[in-house]
């Protein structure tokens, strides 16, 4: 079984795992012990932080297998960002070229550089490791947020947004950046996003250019890319498509991977969650739900079979998941059906 629970201190080396195995263009977990660790230190401030608004608080969590203790994976919501660090995106919009005199009409897409999406909340650093990619693990590490976000919805933005990866290959080339770094940077997409991973931004607003980009001017490979996914990202994709979030048509400035937004209220399963007291016992349900008890620095969550007494408002778990949780007899849990 696995929780999924607050990071620590000594979770540093599992981080680190996490890190190497992750690839090229996870920008948010960079192979670098200090960044990682001043990451994990920010997270546990985090969580212990009494707020009343969202500002630049970052919530890093883990998936740890119970039998084994090993780290499965990473999973992490930011409450605002571009607060503390600027936050960029390209625009993908339409312009129409119009001349009555010559009769020509022309219909042009452009990419705009911006800030538009600062202070929202964010789903980020979702990452299973792949000995664990299998049964109800990746819907856990991605839908246990939605949880946080319905139980603790003071601490997050109306809007929230996730960071899809874009396409690059094996060695980490992205034909989007290829285009950018011909013309404006002499760095590598693996560098650049390197660097953008530590915090170190400041390159981006000195080289990428300010003014709109007229789509049609890039190479045929990049402009193929624009708003498209990695393979191995599909996936998580169509995961929160379905939750609700769409993309208005902004996307990354490195790999042009589309991010997706939605209103907090308006994620489905925000919406569909229930709020219902513990009764430990014994049931023969085979329905699974993912849940998670009510806390915030103590926050657990997991995937398995419980039965639910509508009446009493009653969610029957077993004391095997009562542990996981920790939670008692008439303790507050929320969950999602699956």
């Amino acid at each position: 079984m696995l929780v999924i629970r607050p990071i620590t201190k000594a979770d540093l080396p599992a981080l680190m795992m996490c890190a190497d195995e992750s690839g090229h263009g996870f920008t948010s977990l960079p192979v670098n012990e200090e960044i990682l660790s001043n990451r994990i230190a920010h997270s546990v401030e985090s969580f212990n932080k009494d707020v009343t608004a969202p500002g630049p608080e970052g919530y890093l969590m883990v998936a740890e297998d119970t039998e084994t203790g090993e780290i499965a994976g990473t999973t992490a919501l930011e409450a605002a960002v571009g607060l503390d660090n600027p936050f960029y995106t390209y625009h993908l919009s339409t312009l129409v070229h119009n001349s009555h005199h010559l009769d020509v009409h022309k219909v042009l897409k452009v990419l705009t550089f911006g800030n538009d999406y600062t202070g929202v909340s964010e789903l980020c650093t979702l990452f299973l490791r792949p000995q664990w990619r299998q049964g109800l693990n990746g819907k856990l590490l991605s839908k246990c947020r939605f949880l946080m976000l319905a139980e603790h919805s003071h601490r997050f933005s109306d809007t929230v947004i996730a960071e899809m990866r874009g396409v690059s290959d094996e060695q980490g080339n992205s034909p989007f950046w290829e285009w950018l770094k011909e013309h404006f940077f002499s760095i590598d997409f693996v560098e650049a996003d390197y660097l953008t991973g530590i915090g170190k931004k400041e390159f981006i607003a000195d080289l990428m250019p300010k003014l709109p980009i007229y789509v049609n001017l890039l190479s045929k490979d990049a402009q193929a890319v624009i708003g498209q996914v990695h393979d191995n990202t599909r996936p998580a994709l169509k995961l929160l498509e379905a939750e609700g979030f769409v993309n208005r048509g902004y996307v990354d400035i490195f790999d042009a991977g589309p991010t997706v937004e939605c209103d907090l209220r308006h994620i489905e399963s925000v919406r569909a969650s229930q709020r219902c007291t513990v009764e430990i016992g014994e049931h023969h349900s085979s329905h699974n739900y993912i849940i998670s008890n009510t806390r915030f620095a103590g926050f657990r969550a997991t995937v398995g079979k419980a039965a639910l007494d509508g009446e009493r408002n009653l969610a029957i778990i077993s004391p095997e998941m009562a542990k996981v949780l920790e939670v008692k007899n008439g303790d507050q849990v929320r969950l999602i059906a699956q």
